[in-house]
């Protein structure tokens, strides 16, 4: 059987790894690899993983590749032109993370798939996480009656004085990391609740928590918020409560869905066991009021999967993708692109709300032109880009935080070295 060919761009950690994924799959290959001619020892270390591949800088001749499929793994907030031109040139795309930075490239996204053949994947692998997977056999079963509330909560604080992390992931003032909003990195807390219920929001609202990192630390970052607390209304009329991503209290990702019957959620610094609760007049027969366990995976390729990164999700993710390829089919909810774009939207929209005081905004609907035609031109960003674009709005809900020049000062000194 012809394997799937693959070309990654951006040879970052995060490159690797999918990479890696990918390896693992039979049914495909890494091909060819694009990155800045700037990033040596970034793409040293990609080639270690993958062996000999083709080697670009330029993007535009990257796409001319003979392949099938194009991994984004580019910065965070760039995704969108080169998801576009992957579709020109009618390639398959895995885009890492959200879809669009824009609520403009939003609609930009959406114009260009519905106008192309190729298959859209969001590459958001929280959902594949065992304790997430099992939520969703819980809620497709019935099992908690109709679904009324859920909270998904990625909570990843960083060390200040972790100065190896910001050699790696902050490497210059004008990086992403430096002024991401803390409502954008959403899908790792909204993706899994997506997943679980099938719900889809409707209108966002958030409010922000601000604690700006120690005056003493190393720092080039805009952002003194700590977490985005973000609400939104559903389509199925349920609400989620979502954090993007969070540096409170301890690390660890935590979900919880409710329903009319019952609620399941996965514990805290518990590892992969699950907690489904009942009240005592509505136990199900041969169920405990009080259900703690670890689920099974239930899957051919389990030991596979334990050995894949993020929880088994990168690996499921992955074979997901090939699958969709192989059949000729868009994936389902909440990975297809206009899921994907809703992600973004909340993300984008959640964030005006913290700066315009918790209030709400609907969410658009870009399969309706009525609300591409509000959105197409709205290109506020919080970003640099690396076509010299600079930010237009402000990236904290505090709107004149920034770091000090001693701060700032050290925290170059420590990448130079």
């Amino acid at each position: 059987m012809k394997k799937i060919r693959i070309g990654v761009f951006g040879a970052g950690s995060r490159g690797g790894t999918l990479s890696q994924a990918f390896m693992l799959q039979k049914n495909c290959e890494i091909v060819a690899v694009c990155e800045l001619e700037s990033r040596k020892a970034a793409l040293e270390k990609y080639l270690k993983i993958v062996g000999d591949v083709a080697v670009y800088h330029d993007f535009d001749e990257f796409v001319k590749h003979d392949m099938d499929a194009v991994i984004l793994a580019n910065f965070f907030h760039e995704h969108t032109p080169y998801a576009i031109k992957c579709f020109e040139h009618g390639l398959h795309v895995f885009s890492e993370c959200i879809s669009n930075g824009t609520m403009a490239e939003g609609v930009e996204l959406i114009r260009a798939f519905e106008k192309s053949n190729s298959i859209y994947m969001l590459a958001e692998n929280y959902p594949q996480m065992l304790f997430n997977r099992e939520m969703k056999r819980v809620v497709d079963g019935g099992m908690l009656g109709k679904i009324l509330y859920a909270e998904g909560e990625y909570n990843h604080p960083g060390n200040p004085f972790n100065f190896d992390f910001k050699k790696e992931y902050t490497y210059f003032d004008e990086h992403w990391r430096n002024y991401l909003p803390r409502t954008y990195y959403i899908t790792h807390s909204l993706g899994p609740v997506m997943r679980a219920t099938g719900a889809t929001p409707k209108k966002v609202s958030a409010h922000a928590c601000f604690a700006p990192i120690p005056g003493d630390a190393p720092s080039s970052s805009f952002v003194g918020d700590r977490a985005g607390i973000i609400m939104t209304e559903n389509d199925d009329g349920s609400v989620f409560r979502v954090t993007g991503c969070a540096g409170f209290g301890a690390h660890g990702n935590s979900y919880r869905v409710c329903g009319t019957k019952g609620q399941i959620e996965n514990l805290r610094g518990m590892g992969e066991q699950v907690m489904l609760r009942y009240n005592e007049w509505e136990i199900p027969e041969g169920m405990q009021a009080i259900n703690l366990y670890t689920p099974d995976w239930n899957d051919p390729d389990e030991e596979i999967i334990k050995k894949s990164g993020h929880g088994g999700g990168d690996y499921l993710t992955a074979r997901y993708f090939l699958e969709c390829i192989t059949k000729g089919v868009q994936p389902e909810h909440p990975f297809d692109v206009y899921s994907a774009v809703a992600m973004s939207s909340v993300a984008i929209l959640g964030h005006r709300s913290v700066l315009n005081g918790g209030k709400p905004y609907d969410i658009p609907d870009f399969r309706c032109e009525e609300d591409c035609k509000a959105y197409e031109n709205d290109r506020e960003t919080p970003f640099y880009n690396l076509k010299g674009g600079k930010p237009t709005i402000p990236c904290c809900s505090h709107t004149d935080f920034r770091p000090t020049e001693e701060q700032m000062a050290w925290n170059r000194k420590l990448i130079e070295e």
